[in-house]
């Protein structure tokens, strides 16, 4: 429902400039730096989240760990209001998307483990580099320094404000420990009663988005006979598996572009990539594998289903094959997490619009450039939150050390500095929101 936009009054004012000035610069990277030495593998975020419970019961929040299973759970903390007005989830995951064991990651994140890779926090002055610091850890800061300094201002809340953390928010699946990922955490949270009328996820990117991509994922085999490398090509009985997987490959990477022009959205267009490609034993190239297999990571927009993102798969494949007669191939969908959408009239997606014009000199909101980053948005969107994706700038060139700038250096490397008016604006949603009837916000 459509909600008419509230200026701040003159309370609202005082309390929005006390908590701001309460932001706490230290107090943020030394909580960010905390976090990173807590190593947090997806499915294995039981100790990270086991802290926070801990550190937002010191704060004066009603907090709680949540179990999952032994080794991950999530973690979340309630600041009361009055119980007259909308409550507030204030979320991110807490999960990193490598190992950190260079057996495991090596040579697949390259040829070695970084500083920005590993579970231990180093300060270069207002700079944090570690595995996570930007994303997620530096978010799970960020979102608990805006509850912090809204508490330390004795801000009289109407609404409660939830503070949330859960595990297995990348998108990735872990089979060792029981298939975790694809928002599994976060999911199991909401599902066993920890909701809100509103909801703000941060990420990164200083912007704000209403729309939130799916994913889908594919898994090709392409079929052939085992071989051995000593008979001549041509042997009849034959087939190479891993050639005609190269052509299906450069076939689908010419089609993968029209598929996002096709289906790019108001916010999001969907990108599509080959992710991964697996054929024989590595110690046994005399033999040629009999398969070849192909793993793709298709995002989504809000309108469209995992089932006609099936479809529209399988047309391309069989027109590929149909074309190319040496390709013999079937494929799955092995993964699928639909897209959601909240409508950009809600109260959250306007309260995010004045945030983010607060924290920019007052000007209006420009609108958001289109992504493609999939997120547990779309998850908590889908189980019935409105919910608003704010961030925080991705790190720049000029704050950015020079041996992370390959590849996803930024997650590791956090500037506090980069985080204060994201808390600011995250300040300013709280107030806008937990400070009003629940009328006022159109519930």
């Amino acid at each position: 429902m459509a909600t008419p936009h509230k200026e701040f009054d003159a309370r609202q004012k005082a309390w929005y400039e006390a908590a701001c000035a309460r932001i706490d610069a230290s107090r943020l990277q030394q909580l960010n730096m905390q976090l990173v030495d807590i190593h947090s593998p997806t499915g294995a975020e039981r100790p990270a989240s086991e802290f926070m419970a801990d550190y937002m019961r010191g704060m004066g929040l009603k907090a709680t760990y949540q179990p999952v299973n032994p080794i991950t759970g999530n973690a979340y903390g309630r600041l009361a209001g009055d119980g007259s007005g909308p409550a507030l989830m204030l979320y991110a995951p807490i999960d990193t998307h490598i190992e950190a064991i260079p057996e495991h990651d090596i040579p697949w994140v390259g040829p070695e483990l970084r500083d920005d890779m590993l579970p231990k926090a180093q300060a270069r002055g207002e700079t944090v580099i570690g595995l996570g610091a930007s994303n997620p850890k530096g978010m799970v800061a960020a979102l608990t320094e805006a509850v912090h300094a809204v508490r330390d201002a004795g801000i009289p809340l109407k609404g409660d404000l939830v503070l949330a953390f859960a595990g297995g928010g990348m998108p990735v699946v872990v089979p060792e420990r029981s298939h975790y990922g694809l928002s599994s955490g976060v999911s199991h949270m909401m599902m066993n009663g920890v909701t809100a009328d509103f909801g703000i996820i941060l990420k990164p990117w200083n912007e704000v988005y209403y729309e939130h991509p799916g994913m889908c994922w594919f898994k090709v085999t392409v079929k052939g006979s085992l071989g051995y490398s000593g008979i001549p090509r041509g042997t009849p009985g034959f087939r190479s598996s891993i050639v005609p997987a190269a052509r299906l490959i450069l076939e689908l990477e010419a089609w993968l572009p029209e598929y996002t022009r096709r289906h790019t959205s108001d916010q999001i267009a969907p990108e599509g990539w080959i992710a991964a490609v697996r054929s024989g034993w590595p110690e046994r190239p005399a033999f040629p594998s009999a398969a070849t297999e192909i793993y793709l990571d298709m995002r989504t927009n809000p309108q469209q289903s995992t089932a006609s993102v099936e479809a529209e798969f399988g047309a391309v494949m069989r027109d590929i094959i149909d074309r190319y007669p040496e390709i013999d191939a079937e494929w799955e969908m092995i993964a699928a997490v639909p897209g959601s959408r909240t409508d950009p009239s809600n109260w959250i997606i306007r309260s995010a619009e004045r945030a983010w014009s607060e924290t920019h000199g007052g000007q209006p909101y420009p609108g958001a450039p289109k992504l493609s980053g999939q997120t547990d948005a779309a998850a908590i969107c889908k189980l019935g939150l409105p919910l608003v994706r704010v961030g925080y700038p991705w790190i720049g060139d000029k704050d950015m050390p020079e041996e992370f700038t390959d590849g996803l250096g930024g997650m590791g490397v956090s500037h506090i500095p980069d985080l204060i008016d994201p808390i600011k604006a995250l300040i300013y949603s709280i107030i806008d929101t937990c400070t009003r009837s629940r009328e006022e916000v159109g519930l």
